[in-house]
C-alpha cells in the first residue's frame, strides 16, 4: 500500500507549509525570511550573485517537498543573505502541474515561503514566446497571466482578488534596473507536451505573449497568502508556429545555458532593490 503525502487531502494544506517553514528553519538556522524566489530554466546561477550563502538542504528533507522532476531544477532549498541584510529563501525544487501530483503539491514551495515570512514572492521560467521581435535569452517581465490549467490552488469558497497579481510596483522597480525590459501575458498550460500552433495562435488571439507550464498556479496561491508578486520569463524559444524549426526540451536547457550569466546578473540586481 502507497504511503499517504504529507499534502494529500484531507490533510490541511497550510499546516503543512507551517511545519516545512518550520523544518526550514531548523535545517538553515534562519528563522525568517524576507524575500522568496522560485529559480527556473536557466536561471539557477542567479543563487550565487543574490548574496551569501547560509546554508543549503535538500529539498526531500522539508515536509512536502519532492525531488524536481524536470532537467535545470537543482532541488535545493537556499538560505541567502543579501548585502543589505535581507534573509531570501531560493526555491530551486518546483513541482510542475504536468507531474500529476495535484495543486496542493505545485504550490507547496509558495505556501511555505509564506509560512517562512516572506512577503515577496519572485517567479521565474523558461517559457516559448509568441512575439516573433522577441528572440532565446531575451527575460521578459509578466504583467498578467491567462490560467488554461482549468485548475486553482484555491478551494472552497475561497474569493482571490487578482487585480494587479503581478505588481506594477515590482516591475517598475525592474525596470529600474534594465529600463530595457519588455513585458507580456503569460499563457500555463496544463503540458507537458509543448502547444500546438493552433494552441499558440489561440493563446495570442486570447491576449497571451508567452506560453509555458507553471508559475500561474504559484502566482495565485501567492496572492492568497498576502504575498506581492513579481514574475520574470526567460525566452527560451520561439513557440511552435512562431519558431521555423520544431520545439525541444534540449533547445529550452541550452538557450537557458547561454543566457544564464547575464539574466542571473539581471535577477540578483534587482532583488538587491526588493
Amino acid at each position: 500500500m502507497t504511503q499517504a503525502h504529507p499534502l494529500d487531502p484531507p490533510d490541511d494544506p497550510f499546516e503543512v507549509a507551517r511545519t516545512a517553514a518550520a523544518d526550514i528553519a531548523r535545517l538553515t538556522g534562519v528563522e525568517r525570511h524576507d524575500i522568496a524566489v522560485t529559480l527556473g530554466s536557466g536561471w539557477g546561477r542567479a543563487a550565487e550573485l543574490i548574496g551569501e550563502t547560509v546554508a543549503t538542504v535538500p529539498a526531500t528533507e522539508v515536509t512536502g517537498f519532492s525531488r524536481p522532476a524536470l532537467e535545470g531544477h537543482v532541488g535545493t532549498l537556499r538560505s541567502l543573505r543579501t548585502p543589505g541584510g535581507r534573509a531570501v529563501l531560493v526555491i530551486g525544487a518546483r513541482t510542475h502541474y504536468y507531474e500529476g501530483h495535484g495543486v496542493r503539491r505545485v504550490v507547496h514551495s509558495v505556501r511555505t515561503a509564506a509560512a517562512t515570512g516572506a512577503t515577496t514572492m519572485v517567479l521565474t521560467n523558461g517559457a516559448g514566446g509568441i512575439r516573433d521581435h522577441w528572440r532565446p535569452g531575451q527575460p521578459v517581465l509578466i504583467s498578467d497571466h491567462i490560467n488554461l490549467t482549468a485548475d486553482s490552488p484555491l478551494e472552497g469558497a475561497t474569493f482571490v482578488d487578482l487585480t494587479d497579481l503581478y505588481s506594477r510596483r515590482l516591475r517598475d522597480l525592474a525596470r529600474g534596473v534594465d529600463p530595457s525590459l519588455d513585458e507580456g501575458v503569460y499563457c500555463q498550460f496544463r503540458g507537458p507536451h509543448y502547444e500546438t500552433p493552433a494552441e499558440v495562435r489561440m493563446a495570442k488571439a486570447i491576449g497571451g505573449d508567452i506560453v509555458g507550464m507553471s508559475t500561474a498556479l504559484e502566482a495565485i496561491a501567492a496572492r492568497e497568502a498576502g504575498m506581492e508578486v513579481l514574475g520574470f520569463s526567460l525566452i527560451t524559444n520561439l513557440a511552435a508556429g512562431i519558431s521555423p524549426v520544431p520545439l525541444s526540451h534540449a533547445e529550452v536547457i541550452e538557450a537557458g545555458r547561454e543566457a544564464e550569466p547575464v539574466i542571473s546578473d539581471l535577477l540578483a540586481r534587482v532583488i538587491g532593490e526588493l
